[in-house]
């Protein structure tokens, strides 16, 4: 196991493997489909977002209601390929890599390549042990869309895999 602080630098990124196991403690964004949409028509209009994409790992999630006592309810990865239209760009514009469900398509492995970023997977149906890991759940950015807004997380020894490196490597295949 790896244990890692967020954010990542390039070196610790280039040293990463695919199939290596990692433990992640610092802070991740979550964003799904609606808020990708979002993004991306802000780039479009020229607009400023209201976070900072360089160096920020997004986690495909929407945290469910917290318990009391509880920093969030579960939060399981949702399938990454349905982003695979938007991640290209992000990682052009800073963005240090992404957490998901499943394969992401070629033009991905070519962004995480071109900005040694790194995609890491997450274990579906463990949403409970994904919300565990987080501290600290707050929304930063798009509230309108409710589960599928940003949040911004604070997370510890949140478990997932480098299914994806910056070297081409990929679990999938």
């Amino acid at each position: 196991m790896i244990n890692l602080t967020l954010p990542l630098t390039k070196e610790q990124v280039r040293n990463l493997r695919a199939g290596d196991s990692v433990s992640l403690t610092g802070v991740i964004l979550t964003a799904r489909d609606c808020a990708h949409k979002r993004i991306k028509e802000y780039m479009e209009e020229g607009r400023q977002l209201p976070f900072e994409l360089k160096d920020a790992i997004i986690y495909y999630a929407g945290p469910c209601p917290a318990k009391p006592g509880m920093a969030s309810g579960s939060c399981g990865p949702t399938t990454s390929a349905r982003m695979d239209s938007f991640a290209p760009a992000l990682l052009d514009c800073g963005l240090g890599g992404m957490i998901g469900k499943g394969e992401m398509c070629g033009e991905v492995a070519e962004a995480l390549k071109r900005n040694t970023a790194v995609y890491f997977a997450a274990i579906g149906g463990a949403g409970a042990l994904y919300g565990n890991a987080i501290k600290k759940s707050e929304c930063i950015a798009f509230d309108d869309l409710l589960s599928e807004a940003v949040y911004r997380l604070e997370v510890e020894n949140f478990p997932a895999v480098v299914a994806m490196d910056c070297h081409g490597g990929n679990i999938y295949r």
